[in-house]
């Protein structure tokens, strides 16, 4: 490339740099606004009860979610989705729950599933959505303790939610990124450099956080509670190599590597559920009543 050449593409990336700066925000506004699929199952299409949940988020918007009780008191476990997902899409884990003798509350975030749209999501906010269920949990004398089984966005918001808390007595982290810039990054790769940049500086002022405060990697290591950290080992958005990220930053955190295991199919991770329950029941305080139903 010619020192003209390179002249011109500094130039042109300067350019596309502040045009991004100065009308990124209403479209990145956008673009954090997920995918809505279908909710169209409910836990009585499984033979399970249900009691509908609705709850006020801290921006004052209301969260739904469904409230599976087992009869008497025991431990309940948040399952939260990931990004644009919703509460229907993990109900595959709600039967193991209820066999296990958990009453599980499965959560939709702002902005996904039957919960009210806010004016953007993120992981923090999934995050305090987390905090509003769990205290929702807590003032109910059914529940003995509480633990959670995030996935993806959901995971990292566990991790972030049980570094500041002791709610959460136990987290399963499922197939979470270790690092949001990091996979912004990948996800983003063909875009030039400097235009990236702008777009990732704009996007922690739009959410009010740096990465590196809620970054999984950094928060994981605060977490007081057991952690059990599951992976797919085909992982095509967030790797691997994100889990060893996790683990180094937590040694005592257990790991559950998934053969065939990629990030939304849940099916190849269904047949290793019983160890999802049993690291629960090790460490959530009460005796399930296993099998009731």
């Amino acid at each position: 490339m010619t020192v003209h050449n390179m002249r011109r593409w500094a130039l042109l990336s300067t350019a596309m740099a502040a045009g991004a700066y100065l009308l990124f925000p209403r479209a990145l506004s956008r673009a954090l606004a997920p995918p809505q699929p279908d909710a169209d199952q409910s836990p009585s299409d499984l033979g399970l009860p249900e009691e509908q949940v609705w709850l006020d988020s801290a921006s004052g918007t209301r969260l739904h979610g469904w409230f599976i009780p087992v009869g008497g008191q025991a431990p309940a476990v948040i399952v939260l989705h990931g990004w644009g997902g919703n509460a229907a899409v993990m109900l595959p884990l709600a039967p193991h729950l209820h066999e296990a003798g958990f009453h599980a509350l499965f959560l939709d975030a702002r902005n996904h599933g039957f919960s009210e749209h806010d004016s953007f999501t993120s992981m923090p906010r999934f995050a305090e959505d987390l905090d509003v269920a769990a205290e929702w949990l807590r003032a109910r004398d059914e529940v003995t303790s509480i633990g959670v089984v995030g996935h993806s966005v959901g995971a990292g918001a566990a991790i972030l939610s049980a570094s500041r808390t002791d709610r959460l007595e136990a987290v399963v982290s499922v197939a979470s990124f270790a690092h949001p810039n990091d996979i912004m990054r990948r996800q983003m790769a063909k875009v030039p450099g400097p235009v990236l940049t702008v777009i990732l500086g704009m996007v922690q002022r739009i959410i009010g956080y740096e990465f590196d405060d809620f970054a999984p990697r950094n928060r994981i290591s605060r977490v007081a509670g057991p952690v059990l950290l599951v992976h797919g080992d085909a992982d095509s958005i967030v790797p691997l190599d994100n889990l060893y990220e996790l683990a180094a930053a937590h040694p005592e955190a257990e790991l559950l590597v998934v053969p065939d295991g990629d990030h939304s199919d849940l099916a190849p991770f269904e047949p290793h559920v019983g160890d999802i329950t049993d690291f629960l029941s090790r460490h959530l305080d009460g005796e399930p009543e296993v099998g009731r139903r």
